[in-house]
This record gives structure tokens, C-alpha cells and sequence, in this order.
């Protein structure tokens, strides 16, 4: 008995002794784990917070938004390129927001440090209930971090402990504030929306620091799939997750039941603006072009930037409600026959864009003088219609806008504006490099006779202005175009009275080279460009070329100044009341298919043209006087209300005081008296001719200027030999 309570007592033992072994073991084991775990966690979270250190936390704050464009006064006139955001700070986001927000995404947000550890161990033993992965545990910390930086939206673990560790270094680097900041304005709310004023405004037409309970918990509530709960497609959706985020709000006591209840039942009403708005027209078009010419596609495609045009609001709406009140009094007129804008809306279902447009078309270009900035642009009626900008891109006929230049290569050339021209039928084989048998005719089917260089401006006369450029001389006409703007026109003498492409933009340049005393100032739309730091990233300086002297220029500016006065402009004083001091020309092409004007004050230049995409008559009788001309004559009258004034005529030349010969272009002598083509006038110096006439010695009937030319070579002739 006693040996077998000894040999229980020894198995006691031993068993004590193996429980506590294992005990020991399981203990030791349990410390080995743990500490290997602690050593593997410390180790893991050591690598990924060495990885997190790689990203650079400015970037938060980085998001492409739109780029704005502005005019000079830094008006808005559209927005381009980038994301569709516009950034606001968390001060100018509505309150509801940002507590909706907090309550439906991280309702932790200001009791973590960027990983919700509770939230973490909730959504594990969620997803292990499930079997699956139903619930995350991203804080607004984390999902910053991932909306950020693109290389953390893969779904591995590998993410998302660079996600984890990376938002505890973001709460390091910045406040709550600020986080919620940068996420409100980085959500993405669909298709082309990004950020909470875009949402709000595209949603609800309202900035959004005025969105109420309802709004802001419905927006607050579709950021986990904004394009399934868009309550645009579906209305029902959205509601239900509004309720579900007021819900959250109430269990979270960030509103009382009282408000939960009010907001519950408060109607919706949706204000649906477009994602993107129609961005400002033609104008917004060239900026756009100028842009791609100026800075590189990264630059242009991050958005963001500031965009300084030369532009001035008030004189582009003027511009454009110019032209379509002239072209629409244009279409009631009897004998128009072509179809009109208003049917053509009634008929447009807006779904195809067109290039030409079968009712009446204009374009229209305004110029500063002084530095040659684009202050109105318009390049059609109707956007929507056509986007095809005519005031840059159009290539018509310029018809009789072209006179001013061949006039300018005659005084070139040594002709004066006394000078005679015979204004009679052109002679076979008089015009050189011509067909033999081309004699154009004047508009009005008659000539004139003899009349002075002057005149044949002012008139208009189309034989004159022939025989002027032949005498000056193809290659000189030529080039003083090309110098001025044009493309090199073709060479053929049909150009010195308009045949010869050109457009708005082209024709108004060229033509501000007159009240630029013979300068071309290169036209620009784009004034600066300033990036998001406020740095001007490009400035555009303004580039200048001398086209004519100034003393030509001079003579010019007093034969345009006709023009408005008493020649095929005079319809601006008499009908439209345009007063400034200034100058211009018509121009009509053959059948009437094209109506130009274009004209300066000192200060500013316009030019305007009128017709139908493809060419044919507009209305029988339509001159540039009848259709170009009245919205001209509006816009320059807007330009001048504010501001854009013609300041008082300065003398920039020394003028001489000279006895002329009509016939010569010479210094007059006794024979020109006795003649009676000599003439007072009063010429910049290096104008004044250096010789005598020797047409009028003792003669009485002077030899005109036109006639084929005798055996005898006088001094007229020497003139044309010398500029062929």
C-alpha cells in the first residue's frame, strides 16, 4: 500500500513536472512569438515608413484645376485645359459639409493620427464574418494619400501599408484643416467634376458655402460612387444616401433630430449647370491655339494657370451684339433671298457642328494702335453653329480694303496726292504683266477723266488705282503687302484692286500701319501667362516692323480721312454718327459676295467683313458702305464711350510748303502755272521732290500722265521706268 502511494505520489510529480514544462514552453513560445511579431511589425513598419518618406507631401495641394482665362481686367471670360475643380478654401466650404463629410467617411477624423485602429480591428473581424472584403478601415487621412499620389490605387497589401504610413506622416505635416481641405477639393463627382464648388455648382447652380443641411449631405453622400447615385440618373439613389449620411450625422450628435428630420424631408432642387459651359466662342478658340504655340502640352494640361488676354469684355459683347443686330435688320431687307439665322435655329437640332453656315456671316477684328493687342475678335454669329473662326481662319477676298496700299506704293514711288490719273478705259497692252485685252471697269460704269491721286482713293476708282500700281510697280505693291501682313500675293496686276485673299485679322494689321505712322505691330491675343505660384510664366512683348515710311503714312492718314468725310465711307458721318477723327476704307468684291470695311482713330483700328460662307451675292447693292460698314461704326462708337479716344493730332512731321505739277509730281514752274496745273501744298521733307518739271516749258496742254507713252521720254516716264 505504502509503495503504491509512493509510486502515485512520483506520477503526480512527474505530471506537475511535464504541465509545468509545457507551460513553460507554450510561455516561452508565446514570448518568442510576440517578440518576433513586435521585431516583424517594427521592422515592417520601419521599411514603409522609410518608403513613405519618398512622396512629396506639396503635392497634396497640388490638383490641376482649370486654367482662367481672363481680359485685360481680369474679367472671366471661360476656363480650359486641366481638371474641371476650382479651389476653395475650407473657409468658403459650407459647414453641413465638411460635418457630413466627416460623419459618412471618418467620424474618428480628430481622435486618430491618420490610422483609425478601431476602425481597423471593426472592419477585420467584419470581413472575416463575411468571408470577404466588405468594409475598409480608410480613414480621409488614407484615402487623401491614395486620391494623391496615382501609384497607390492598386488594391495590394503592399498599398496599403504605404497608404497607412504615409497618412500618419501627412498628420505630422499637417492639421486637420487642411486635410479636410485637400480631400474636399480633390473628390472626384463624376465625369469632368472634381471637387466640392465644382459639385455644387454643377448640382445645385450655388457656390458652396451656401449649401444647406440636405444638399451637403447629399453630396457628401454619393462620393462613394458618384456616377451610380448621381441623382441625374438616378434621382431615388442619391435621396437614399443623403438619408443614409443624416442618419450617421444624428448617431454621431453632429445635428440634433430636429434638423435630421427638417433636412430629411426638404426638397431637392437640382439647378443642373453643364459640367463643362460654353467657353467664351472664337475668341476662347484662338486663345487655346496660341496657347499650344506658346507653352509645352504638360504645362497647358495641368491647368491651373492664369491666362491674361488682351481682350476687353465690354468691347467683344458690343462687338458681337453689333453684328448680329446688323445682319439680322440685313435679312428683313427686300431682295434678300438667302435663308435667314432664326430659321436656321428653328431647324438646328444642336447634335451636328457645322463648318459653313447657310445665313449671313460676319467677322470682325479690333486692334490697340499702340501695341497692336486684339481688344474684340469675332469670328461668326453663332458658335454653337459653326466653330470655324472667320476673323482668323477665312480666307475671302478683300476687294477695294486693298486700294490704300497700292496708293501707298505710289507715293512710294514719287507720286503725290495731287498727282492726275486718268480715270478712262484701260488700253489694250497698257497694263504690264496683264492679259492684253483686262480692262476692268469702275463700280459705277463711268470714268471720270482726269482726277487727282486723292480722288481716286477717296472715289474709289478702280482704272486709276491700275494705272497707279502699274506705275509704282508690281514688285513694289507686292512687297509692301507681304510687309504688311498679307500672304505673298499672287502676282498678277488683278491684285491692285482686290483680288487677293486675306482676312479680318490680316486686314486689320495691315491696315494700322497708317495710324502707326507706316509701324506694323504684330497682333496678340495672349497678354501674360501667370502659373500657380503666381510666377508670369511668358509675357508677350509687342514686335514692330516699318511697312512705310512715316512720312507716306503721313499723306495716307489725309486721303483716308477723305474717305470717312466725302467718299465711299461718308455714310459714318452722315448716318451713323461717328465723329473721332480718323480713316478707312469700303471694299465690295465682284457680285456683291463680299462686304469689307476696316478703319482706325488713332487710337484703335477695326476691320469688318461680311458675306456668305460660300460665296455668292448677299443682296443686290451690298457694299461694304451698306453692310460692314454700321457695325463698324457701332463698335468704334463703344470704343470711344470708354476711353479708347482720339487724343489731339500732333504735327510728327516738319512740313514744307511747295508749289507742285498735277502732271509731273514735280516742283512746279512758270510753264505749270500758265498751264494751270501747279498747286499749293504742304509735304514731310523727304516728300518734296528735287527737281523741276520739265513737262511745261512755254507748253500750255500738258501730256497726261496715262497715254501710251511718245517717242520723247519725259521725266513722268523716267518715274515709271525707274519702280518697274
Amino acid at each position: 500500500m505504502k509503495n503504491k502511494t509512493t509510486a502515485a505520489r512520483k506520477s503526480a510529480k512527474r505530471t506537475l513536472s511535464r504541465w509545468q514544462s509545457f507551460k513553460r514552453l507554450t510561455l516561452l513560445t508565446l514570448m518568442g512569438g510576440s517578440l518576433l511579431c513586435t521585431l516583424s511589425a517594427a521592422v515592417v513598419i520601419g521599411i514603409y515608413s522609410n518608403l513613405a518618406k519618398d512622396y512629396d507631401l506639396t503635392k497634396l495641394g497640388q490638383m490641376p484645376e482649370r486654367t482662367i482665362v481672363m481680359d485685360y481686367k481680369g474679367e472671366v471670360l471661360g476656363r480650359m485645359h486641366g481638371e474641371n475643380r476650382i479651389i476653395v478654401p475650407l473657409s468658403e466650404v459650407s459647414p453641413w459639409f465638411v460635418k457630413a463629410l466627416l460623419a459618412r467617411e471618418d467620424s474618428r477624423f480628430y481622435d486618430h493620427g491618420g490610422v483609425d485602429l478601431i476602425g481597423v480591428v471593426r472592419a477585420a473581424v467584419r470581413n472575416l464574418k463575411d468571408m470577404r472584403i466588405v468594409q475598409g478601415a480608410s480613414t480621409l487621412t488614407m484615402q487623401l494619400a491614395r486620391n494623391s499620389y496615382p501609384d497607390l490605387n492598386d488594391r495590394s497589401i503592399h498599398r496599403k501599408l504605404v497608404e497607412m504610413m504615409l497618412a500618419r506622416r501627412i498628420e505630422k505635416a499637417c492639421t486637420k484643416e487642411q486635410i479636410i481641405e485637400h480631400y474636399a477639393n480633390r473628390i472626384f463627382y463624376g465625369p469632368g467634376i472634381y471637387g466640392v464648388q465644382r459639385a455644387s455648382q454643377v448640382l445645385f447652380g450655388k457656390h458652396a458655402s451656401q449649401l444647406n443641411l440636405s444638399e451637403a449631405a447629399m453630396i457628401a453622400g454619393i462620393i462613394r460612387s458618384p456616377v451610380r447615385f448621381s441623382p441625374f440618373r438616378n434621382y431615388e439613389g442619391a435621396i437614399k444616401e443623403r438619408d443614409t449620411v443624416l442618419k450617421r450625422m444624428l448617431e454621431t450628435k453632429v445635428i440634433t433630430a430636429e434638423e435630421e428630420l427638417t433636412a430629411r424631408y426638404a426638397d431637392i432642387a437640382l439647378h443642373a449647370q453643364p459640367a463643362f459651359q460654353s467657353q467664351g466662342g472664337y475668341a476662347l478658340d484662338a486663345v487655346r491655339r496660341d496657347l499650344d504655340l506658346i507653352l509645352e502640352e504638360h504645362e497647358i494640361e495641368d491647368g491651373g494657370l492664369q491666362v491674361f488676354t488682351t481682350l476687353n469684355l465690354d468691347l467683344q459683347t458690343a462687338a458681337e451684339d453689333a453684328v448680329e443686330k446688323r445682319l439680322a435688320s440685313v435679312e428683313k431687307l427686300r431682295g434678300y433671298s438667302h435663308p435667314t439665322k432664326a430659321d436656321f435655329d428653328k431647324t438646328w437640332d444642336g447634335s451636328q457642328e457645322i463648318t459653313s453656315t447657310p445665313y449671313l456671316q460676319a467677322a470682325l477684328m479690333m486692334l490697340d494702335n499702340q501695341t497692336g493687342a486684339i481688344l474684340a475678335l469675332v469670328g461668326g454669329r453663332d458658335y454653337r453653329h459653326s466653330k470655324y473662326n472667320r476673323a482668323m481662319q477665312g480666307d475671302r477676298q478683300i476687294g477695294s480694303t486693298v486700294k490704300p496700299f497700292v496708293y501707298a506704293a505710289g507715293i512710294a514711288a514719287g507720286f503725290l496726292p495731287g498727282t492726275y490719273i486718268n480715270d478712262a478705259p484701260i488700253q489694250r497692252g497698257e497694263i504690264d504683266e496683264a492679259d492684253p485685252g483686262w480692262s476692268p471697269q469702275n463700280s459705277d460704269g463711268k470714268f471720270l477723266g482726269l482726277a487727282t491721286l486723292n480722288d481716286g482713293l477717296v472715289q474709289s476708282r478702280n482704272t486709276m488705282t491700275v494705272r497707279l500700281g502699274n506705275y509704282a510697280g508690281l514688285d513694289r505693291v507686292t512687297a509692301l503687302l507681304t510687309n504688311a501682313g498679307f500672304v505673298k500675293p499672287p502676282r498678277t496686276p488683278q491684285i491692285f484692286i482686290g483680288n487677293l485673299g486675306g482676312n479680318p485679322r490680316q486686314l486689320t494689321s495691315a491696315i494700322s500701319i497708317f495710324p502707326n505712322q507706316g509701324i506694323r505691330r504684330r497682333p496678340f491675343l495672349i497678354d501674360r501667362i501667370i502659373d500657380k505660384a503666381g510666377n508670369v510664366l511668358y509675357q508677350t512683348p509687342v514686335l514692330e516692323s516699318e511697312v512705310i515710311t512715316s512720312s507716306v503714312a503721313h499723306l495716307m492718314r489725309l486721303i483716308l480721312a477723305q474717305v470717312l468725310d466725302r467718299g465711299t465711307g461718308a455714310a459714318v458721318r452722315s448716318e451713323h454718327g461717328f465723329k473721332e477723327p480718323g480713316g478707312g476704307k469700303t471694299g465690295t468684291t465682284n457680285d456683291y459676295k463680299d462686304a469689307w470695311f476696316a478703319g482706325y482713330t488713332d487710337r484703335v483700328t477695326c476691320g469688318v467683313w461680311v458675306g456668305l460662307d460660300k460665296p455668292q451675292t448677299i443682296i443686290e447693292g451690298g457694299y461694304g458702305g451698306t453692310l460692314s460698314l454700321p457695325i463698324w461704326a457701332d463698335v468704334m462708337k463703344k470704343a470711344v464711350e470708354l476711353g479708347y479716344k482720339t487724343e489731339v493730332p500732333k504735327v510728327l512731321l516738319p512740313l514744307t510748303s511747295v508749289s507742285l505739277c498735277r502732271v509731273s509730281s514735280q516742283l512746279a514752274t512758270d510753264g505749270c502755272g500758265r498751264a494751270g496745273t501747279a498747286y499749293q501744298d504742304s509735304l514731310p521733307y523727304d516728300l518734296v521732290p528735287q527737281s523741276f518739271c520739265i513737262e511745261h516749258q512755254g507748253h500750255a496742254s500738258p501730256r497726261q500722265p496715262t497715254a501710251a507713252p511718245p517717242a520723247r521720254r519725259g521725266l513722268f516716264d523716267h518715274i515709271r521706268g525707274w519702280f518697274r
